[in-house]
């Protein structure tokens, strides 16, 4: 008669996903202080070695805001009253570099930390989700630049200013906008990994994204057959939604934000389904 073997207990188990779609989230939540770490690592490694350090996070939006005041504002004569124009500018790069910090740094994450993933196993999407989580603190030391020169224009230059519920909608499209950011970034990563020319257009189409997106103009500007370009970009609905918590001027639109959260929606499903089936042979292709 033979003695059977004690069961084995494994306190983690390594296996290949089974279904493509699966993110497993049970695993990301367990590995949720890696990705603080590696949060906490781009934020202290991104202005490494400068003069000024975090300061860049507040100089780069500032320099850019007086820029449009001066290009836009002053020799385009493009007018955003009743909105003063740098309150106007710097309420739609606040949310805006959310969008391009999320979407940016994720959209090599995977082709950067080849070492890395090589050596330790740890769930591949914690790098991007990280890089997402890094963008958050950007942002808020941005908006609290705005919030400063909001309390400025209402104690010194008497600007009336009245709390309204749209205000509710800040942190929801702040998610929308997140979400648009890393699930494309997702999506460009996984495609990186085998076609590289990818890379070298994100940046230069953000840029041009940022001309079809209400953060130089307001969206009244546009009219006719222009305004079919700005109203199919789901980034547009989001700018308009956090400019009009703060500045509830015209009218919102509820279908355009739903639409945005809808492609939120469709363009992380996406990524998850393009990320889980590239991961599987991550390594070979780079």
């Amino acid at each position: 008669m033979h003695d059977t073997p004690p069961k084995e207990h494994w306190d983690i188990v390594i296996d290949a996903k089974k279904h493509r779609v699966s993110l497993n989230l049970k695993e990301l939540w367990t590995y949720r202080d890696l990705i603080m770490q590696f949060a906490k690592r781009d934020i202290a490694t991104v202005y490494n070695q400068t003069i000024l350090g975090p300061l860049w996070f507040l100089i780069q939006p500032l320099l850019t805001a007086f820029l449009f005041l001066f290009v836009f504002g002053g020799i385009a004569r493009i007018k955003t009253d009743p909105i003063p124009g740098m309150l106007f500018y710097l309420s739609g790069l606040t949310i805006w570099n959310y969008f391009t910090t999320s979407f940016t740094s994720t959209a090599n994450t995977f082709v950067q930390n080849t070492n890395i993933f090589g050596k330790v196993y740890f769930p591949r999407l914690v790098t991007p989700i990280s890089k997402t989580v890094s963008g958050l603190f950007i942002f808020l030391a941005q908006f609290t630049l705005f919030l400063g020169f909001l309390l400025y224009y209402i104690i010194f230059k008497g600007y009336q200013f009245h709390f309204t519920v749209y205000l509710l909608l800040i942190p929801y499209s702040m998610i929308v906008m997140a979400g648009l950011g890393l699930g494309a970034g997702i999506i460009i990563s996984s495609l990186t990994t085998k076609y590289r020319d990818l890379s070298y257009l994100v940046t230069f189409g953000v840029q041009l994204l940022m001309y079809l997106t209400p953060v130089i103009f307001p969206p009244s500007l546009m009219t006719g057959k222009r305004a079919i370009f700005i109203e199919a970009n789901p980034m547009s609905s989001v700018i308009d939604t956090f400019r009009y918590a703060f500045f509830p001027q015209g009218d919102f639109n509820w279908h355009h934000l739903a639409y945005s959260s809808v492609f939120m929606v469709i363009t992380l499903f996406f990524g998850a389904l393009l990320f889980n089936k590239i991961e599987r042979n991550f390594m070979d292709t780079v």
